[in-house]
């Protein structure tokens, strides 16, 4: 079972991302895609492109789009096809829930989507000072 895994976000951030997570996993265990959408792109454009992606991506398995952040244009393009049954968009994309989904290469669609979120939440953590003083 393999789920395609497409990142939509503004520039680069999702080039950066998936960049990092191969060079810490030695290697990307599923099929994945990035779509980098900048100010002046034209959404008819970006949703042609969003389309070529989906069918590039599609193993039989579904596709998990994660976006950067919701309510932006990258998230409301992916959101435009989050009501086909073999597609899930998950917005909040960080490296933790990256990682996350791409440590878990032979789970389902449905699971891969909990995961991303799970990642994601706990990625984000609060440091505590220790009280340690290097004096």
């Amino acid at each position: 079972m393999t789920v395609g895994i497409l990142l939509v976000s503004h520039n680069n951030i999702g080039t950066e991302l998936i960049n990092t997570a191969r060079q810490m996993l030695s290697c990307c265990p599923l099929p994945t895609k990035v779509l980098s959408i900048e100010s002046r792109d034209q959404p008819e454009a970006i949703r042609l492109e969003l389309d070529e992606d989906l069918k590039g991506l599609d193993q039989g398995h579904g596709i998990l789009i994660l976006t950067d952040m919701f309510g932006s244009t990258p998230s409301n393009i992916a959101c435009a096809v989050s009501d086909r049954h073999d597609i899930r968009v998950v917005s909040g994309l960080n490296l933790p829930m990256l990682i996350r989904v791409l440590n878990y290469p032979a789970l389902s669609l449905d699971e891969l989507e909990v995961k991303a979120l799970s990642g994601g939440q706990e990625g984000v953590v609060r440091c505590h000072h220790s009280g340690y003083s290097s004096k």
